[in-house]
């Protein structure tokens, strides 16, 4: 039961930031970003935000900066949308899974033809 509660907790914080970033944060450094995901510890003092970010990696680290450097503001915008026991401090991570899928892809693009057989 307390982990179906933390995966809902979990998805309320994303879909909040998600929000707060897309539409109120108007921090320059902070490009093209999407929530793919947050992890927050069991005793809600902490939350993991994971986040795509579309550009380089100069692109990837001032996104990085700046919502590190807008974490009071997010925290103020999770404080008043969602009732919890303790709001959490926010970690920003950069998800690397899109990164990783992509170069997937892009390997098995790359891969010849399979020969086709007659099975007569």
């Amino acid at each position: 039961m307390a982990g179906a509660r933390m995966r809902r907790v979990d998805e309320a914080m994303r879909a909040v930031l998600s929000e707060a970033i897309s539409r109120d944060l108007q921090d320059p450094r902070v490009g093209f970003v999407t929530v793919t995901g947050v992890k927050t510890s069991p005793d809600l003092r902490h939350a993991r935000v994971y986040v795509s970010v579309m550009g380089d990696d100069a692109d990837r680290r001032a996104t990085l900066e700046g919502l590190a450097a807008a974490h009071g503001f997010l925290q103020g915008r999770i404080s008043s949308a969602l009732r919890l026991k303790h709001t959490p401090s926010l970690t920003f991570d950069y998800d690397e899974s899109v990164d990783r899928g992509m170069r997937i892809s892009q390997l098995l693009d790359e891969l010849p033809p399979r020969p086709e057989h007659d099975d007569e």
